[in-house]
């Protein structure tokens, strides 16, 4: 229900309890009183109070959003669930070409420990109650889980065409991205039994994000150039669109802070499609660069990292502004593809889809700090641990 806008902090703690100033508490100032008394100063001289920010609807189930103004307030620099605060720093990455995943120790840059997995390792998936790495073996159709307290592979996990994984965020499924079966696959988020299979039209589903109530997710199909829009309450696809380019590829998902945009990377249209969740309407194209391909958001929610495989570059995407700020390129180049943010929102991780190797790049400067050699095909790397109450998959979209 949306809250009255001429509210006091007073009224408001009467009428609407502590839920919703949680969401007011996310968006003044933290604990030195200074917010209250230019309140108390305003009200004096007859000046409205700040309005309240209405509660979102969440999906049931799902944790309540803090700061319905930025959907990334839970994932500030260091801010880790008390769940994973004592799980070393790694950087997990699957080498599709070695059926291995390559551990580094962030700190040396140096290659600690490999593990031998499953065919085709896709993406490492951090799970929604951030206790369990699985590591998406895309053609043995296994996920491999890592414990990520010891580094400890354990039993694999039969489940088909695991090409990528995500986790409704009420946290009662995980969702394969089952791209050659053509299917989302809605399975137990522990044991992996299915619960429901949603067949698809699109050809190539492989990336997704959720709308900031968590009740519906925008899906990119790679081989069709279409994009779909599934309820997760329901499980069930409720909107399809072709992408406006003949040969669109799109490739990541990523919701704005504010939760009103998706945007989608296209590694053919070399850039991001601007997307209107709610109305799903014909989305507009933001060149970023050549091979558009992985999104990250920075620790304070006011950028988006934006890897350009194809010309190894990184692109800065301002939200507030709407556009590239700036470019970052990788020195002797490079294929930049998926990753992750440091814990302290310092350092990019990005894996070099080509080149066999693994890029860390100050988010400051853009200045490379360290080049990784590791296996054949390094692909979806997750850094981890993370800032957020849980997770939502992929290689690590958190809440």
């Amino acid at each position: 229900m949306p809250v009255p806008l001429k509210l006091t902090r007073r009224v408001a703690t009467a009428l609407l309890g502590p839920t919703v100033l949680v969401a007011l508490a996310g968006c003044g100032a933290q604990g030195d009183g200074r917010g209250a008394e230019a309140e108390a100063r305003g009200t004096e001289r007859g000046a409205p109070p700040p309005a309240a920010t209405p509660r979102v609807e969440v999906l049931p189930g799902m944790p309540p959003v803090v700061d319905p103004n930025d959907l990334y307030s839970e994932d500030r620099p260091n801010r880790l669930s008390p769940v994973v605060k004592d799980f070393p720093s790694r950087v997990y990455v699957p080498n599709t070409g070695s059926n291995t995943v390559s551990v580094i120790d962030p700190e040396t840059y140096r290659v600690v420990e490999t593990i031998k997995v499953g065919a085709q390792p896709q993406h490492v998936v951090p799970s929604w109650d951030l206790r369990t790495l699985w590591v998406n073996n895309n053609r043995g159709n296994t996920l491999t889980p890592i414990d990520p307290k010891t580094g400890k592979a354990g039993k694999p996990v039969p489940v088909h065409d695991p090409y990528n994984l995500y986790f409704t965020p009420d946290g009662k499924h995980a969702v394969v991205m089952a791209s050659l079966d053509r299917q989302l696959v809605f399975r137990d988020p522990h044991s992996m039994e299915i619960r429901k299979t949603e067949p698809v039209s699109c050809y190539g589903v492989n990336h997704a994000d959720f709308s900031i109530d968590g009740r519906y997710f925008i899906v990119s199909c790679e081989f069709s150039g279409e994009l779909l829009k599934v309820d997760t309450l329901r499980k069930k696809v409720v909107a399809q669109r072709k992408l406006p380019l003949k040969g669109a590829m799109p490739q990541d998902v990523k919701v704005s802070p504010d939760g009103k945009t998706f945007y989608i990377a296209d590694m053919m249209a070399h850039g991001m499609w601007v997307l209107d969740g709610d109305s799903f309407a014909e989305p507009r194209l933001l060149p970023t660069g050549k091979g558009c391909h992985g999104l990250y958001v920075s620790r304070d929610s006011k950028e988006m990292y934006v890897s350009n495989r194809g010309e190894g570059t990184v692109s800065v995407f301002d939200f507030a502004r709407g556009e590239v700020s700036r470019k970052w390129r990788l020195p002797d180049g490079g294929s930049p593809d998926m990753g992750g943010v440091s814990a302290d929102g310092k350092v990019l991780w990005l894996s070099g889809r080509y080149d066999s190797e693994v890029y860390a790049i100050d988010t400051r400067t853009g200045a490379q700090l360290a080049r990784v050699k590791v296996g054949s095909g390094p692909h979806g790397l997750a850094v981890y641990p993370q800032p957020g109450r849980y997770s939502l998959g992929h290689t690590g979209v958190f809440r």
